[in-house]
């Protein structure tokens, strides 16, 4: 009888050993009290069965982690759409008009309408002031003083319009924008009495200003 008691004791001694065992055990593992619905070993590193799930401790809702339940990670931040380029305003092209004069005795000969070596550096001047304009008519006339007989003027006046038109499209101008006009005497500059008296070389100092090539561009500013 008291053998009987005895081993009766000893197994109840193992039974509760094993359960305080098994407790401690549990006490062990739960370190991690943010996880308490999750059984975590000393590492606080949640328990998984073999085939990769977590152990549930039966306390509690087992709350949504993103160790054990990746559908609960947050979603990665969408990247920031860059800003549009801000457009270039289009360049706007600006009416251009532009009108010079000629001195005809530093163009051509008293009398002639071929041009002087001079002549044509002052129109390579002019040429070099128009890159910035994109021409669309130009307009040569050419104006006499008045000796010599209005017929004659006439013909000298477009003969040498022509031969400045003829030189501006040698330089690159397009010739049907290029119009050349003759207009003789007809248009003086010089004020009537203001150059009186007979054909002298005073008097013809004096209609100098008579004696001219006027140039007028019309077109536009090439955008830069």
């Amino acid at each position: 009888m008291k053998y009987l008691l005895s081993k009766k004791h000893g197994g109840l001694a193992v039974s509760c050993a094993l359960v305080m065992g098994l407790t401690s055990g549990a006490a062990l593992a739960q370190t991690n009290p943010d996880d308490t619905a999750y059984l975590n070993d000393q590492r606080s590193t949640v328990v998984r069965s073999g085939t990769g799930l977590c152990w549930h401790t039966a306390f509690g809702p087992a709350a949504s982690t993103p160790e054990c339940d990746p559908a609960s990670a947050p979603a990665p931040m969408a990247k920031a759409d860059e800003p549009a380029a801000t457009p270039q305003p289009l360049a706007v092209a600006v009416p251009a008009r532009e009108r010079m004069t000629f001195d005809a005795d530093a163009l051509f000969d008293f009398d002639k309408a071929d041009l002087r070596p001079a002549g044509k550096l002052a129109l390579d001047d002019f040429l070099g002031k128009m890159k910035g304009i994109n021409p669309e008519t130009i307009t040569t006339d050419g104006h006499t003083d008045r000796f010599g007989s209005e017929a004659y003027n006439q013909r000298l006046s477009e003969r040498r319009a022509q031969a400045v038109k003829t030189y501006l499209v040698s330089h690159g101008i397009e010739a049907s924008r290029v119009h050349a006009e003759g207009h003789g005497e007809m248009q003086p500059v010089t004020k009537a009495g203001q150059c009186e008296g007979a054909k002298s070389a005073k008097v013809i100092a004096c209609l100098q200003p008579d004696r001219r090539v006027e140039i007028e561009v019309a077109g536009v500013v090439i955008p830069r």
